[in-house]
């Protein structure tokens, strides 16, 4: 039985990550190349995040609330492969804007959702999070990997096409999505306020959150820095990729790293590396220098998501986990989206020099884990 979950919980992770690995490095060309500006770009990735702020926990609770979280995971799906068809006849900043409304409700909705139902599994099948969850940074690789490849000497229009046809394959996926005992909350009136009025689950979203943020500047717009510097989409990708190969490797090891750190020293290890990561990305676009810090994308990402995962999953209230989710999806959206906002017009006005900015934040990042580990110690 655990090896059949493991794989239909790691085909869900495959397509939802396989979509992904295509949009984060390279849905900015697709905006370039329908003639928006660095800020208009940076304004349309803030609104996913900014959006996420209400539609993740609605969402979510809903799915906890009607003890039928498969189903709506199957909604959002194929919701989410409908939004991101209307993006084909789209032109212009306004008509491409109120598509991206739909589909940044849509897409990201799903994840929450999923990864609730896979720690309710987790914990009641003994089943390991991190070999399942490695299975989408696999497949991120593909993506970015494959995506450079194709897009090498072609049309950035191909992007489209290549984020539906992984879309397609994530709505298959989460129809053989193994259906949950039914849990409907019994929390009707305050499942959100239950979870804001403790303390250090705030306190921890939050810092997870502004760790997460700091990242703005990469997911926007280190693809066009780099391209600037005359490094070719193959090369882009294959440093993605990178990055992501990292993050599997943590993954694979995440019990023996959990044991022992926590989720709190996770984030402790997480704001460090973010420091060392984003300055030195601020400086150079040397290769080899990419290529070493890029490794870090292990820790400054991977550490803090196992980190969430695993504290959300202890401390969400009986029939709150996905609610629990998606108040953590909504918060890092919140700090993702004022980051990336910020994030487009540094890179406006600075270029590279903009990473300095997110290793301030992280800096905040680990301030707060500091202050996380005294309150856990009361």
């Amino acid at each position: 039985m655990r090896p059949a979950l493991t794989m239909r919980y790691a085909g869900f992770y495959g397509g939802f990550f396989l979509t992904a690995g295509i949009l984060l490095p390279f849905w900015p060309l697709w905006l370039e190349n329908r003639g928006l500006g660095a800020v208009q770009i940076g304004l349309l990735l803030a609104l996913g995040p900014w959006v996420r702020v209400l539609s993740n926990p609605v969402v979510a609770q809903i799915a906890d609330r009607s003890g039928r979280a498969k189903t709506v995971l199957v909604i959002f799906a194929g919701l989410s492969v409908l939004a991101f068809a209307a993006f084909l006849p789209a032109q212009g900043f306004w008509w491409i804007a109120a598509i991206s409304l739909l589909a940044t409700i849509c897409f990201p909705a799903m994840l929450p959702i999923g990864e609730s139902q896979v720690m309710a599994a987790v914990l009641r099948h003994k089943l390991d999070y991190g070999r399942i969850r490695l299975w989408g940074s696999i497949t991120f690789i593909l993506g970015t990997l494959g995506a450079g490849w194709l897009l090498t000497g072609r049309d950035p229009d191909l992007i489209l096409l290549l984020v539906l046809a992984a879309l397609a394959a994530t709505f298959v996926a989460t129809l053989s999505f193994p259906q949950q005992p039914n849990e409907a909350s019994k929390s009707e009136r305050g499942g959100i306020v239950t979870l804001l009025r403790q303390p250090q689950f705030v306190l921890f979203v939050i810092t997870a959150s502004l760790l997460q943020a700091s990242h703005a500047v990469l997911n926007g717009f280190s693809t066009l820095h780099w391209r600037a510097a005359g490094i070719s989409e193959t090369i882009i990708g294959g440093l993605w990729a990178e990055g992501v190969i990292a993050e599997i490797a943590l993954f694979s090891v995440s019990g023996f790293f959990v044991a022992r750190l926590g989720p709190i020293g996770l984030l402790a290890v997480a704001g460090i590396a973010g420091m060392v990561r984003w300055t030195v990305l601020a400086q150079t676009t040397d290769l080899t220098a990419l290529l070493i810090v890029q490794v870090l994308h292990g820790i400054t990402f991977g550490a803090v998501h196992l980190a969430a995962m695993h504290y959300v999953a202890r401390n969400a209230p009986a029939g709150l986990s996905a609610t629990a989710q998606g108040v953590y999806a909504s918060t890092s959206g919140q700090a993702m989206g004022l980051a990336m906002i910020g994030a487009g017009s540094l890179f406006a006005a600075f270029e590279g020099k903009a990473f300095f900015a997110m290793a301030a934040i992280s800096a905040v990042g680990t301030a707060l884990v500091l202050a996380l580990w005294l309150q856990n110690r009361e």
